[in-house]
């Protein structure tokens, strides 16, 4: 039986010859100069490790039948897959774009549209008429993949489109409430500590029956983004309590 070792930085004549003298009878190792990956070592180190407990007993001579290998591979397999399942398990430090960001706009359950008001730094909730949509924000939607993933909310942020402006939750006086704010470097929501103040600019998105969603403050819980039951009125956020429309249409375009 051959076990081969990928190894660089070993030399491939002498130290064959130093390592085979050192294995038992029936058995050589063969060294090749490529490099070795951390899974390739790890399995290397488990294997030579049975060989020299339990195994080794086995292996006094070339007697080293097919069940005793198989037995070998096995438990290494075991081990590396309990291994992997403990990396995969440990969870993302924060929010992470998913590239590319989507363009929509936003109807609230009026069938009104939003519209940028600069004066006020927000929006406000409008029905349009024909002619005037022109004036509709639309909007790039950036979703994140979740530290702490829910399988009903996603976390998105929401520019306007040709614009640094984003929507973000801030909290002034005795509540949240909801601001434009310049964004000088856009890379900056590339990637959100989940304890950074940045997080005020991110949303959970959550999906009502067919065509409507709310957004909720990822920093602010339970703060949904609303419009007034009148026409014309900023786009604030409120509580479920609050007699607020908190669904919302997301067009595509």
């Amino acid at each position: 039986m051959a076990f081969q070792c990928e190894y660089s930085s070993m030399k491939q004549t002498t130290s064959s010859e130093h390592w085979s003298d050192r294995m038992p009878q029936g058995m050589d190792l063969e060294i090749t100069n490529h490099p070795l990956t951390m899974r390739q070592v790890v399995n290397l180190v488990i294997a030579m490790d049975r060989l020299k407990g339990s195994q080794s007993e086995k292996v006094q001579s070339s007697e080293f039948r097919d069940e005793d290998l198989l037995n070998l591979l096995l438990e290494n397999a075991l081990d590396e897959q309990l291994v992997l399942e403990l990396t995969e398990a440990a969870p993302p430090r924060g929010f992470t774009a998913i590239e590319p960001s989507q363009q929509c706009m936003l109807r609230d359950h009026q069938k009104r549209s939003m519209v940028l008001v600069k004066e006020a730094m927000g929006l406000h909730a409008i029905r349009l008429q024909g002619g005037t949509t022109d004036h509709e924000v639309s909007l790039n939607m950036s979703t994140y993949l979740d530290p702490r993933p829910s399988a009903s909310a996603q976390p998105v942020a929401l520019g306007i489109r040709g614009t640094k402006l984003y929507l973000s939750c801030t909290q002034k006086a005795d509540r949240p409430t909801l601001h434009l704010e310049e964004v000088e470097n856009t890379d900056d929501l590339k990637s959100i500590s989940k304890d950074s103040d940045m997080v005020r600019f991110l949303f959970y998105r959550t999906d009502i029956g067919v065509s409507a969603s709310s957004l909720v403050s990822a920093l602010h819980s339970g703060w949904y983004i609303s419009t007034a039951t009148e026409d014309n009125l900023p786009v604030e956020v409120c509580l479920q309590s609050e007699s607020r429309y908190r669904s919302f249409t997301i067009l595509q375009g």
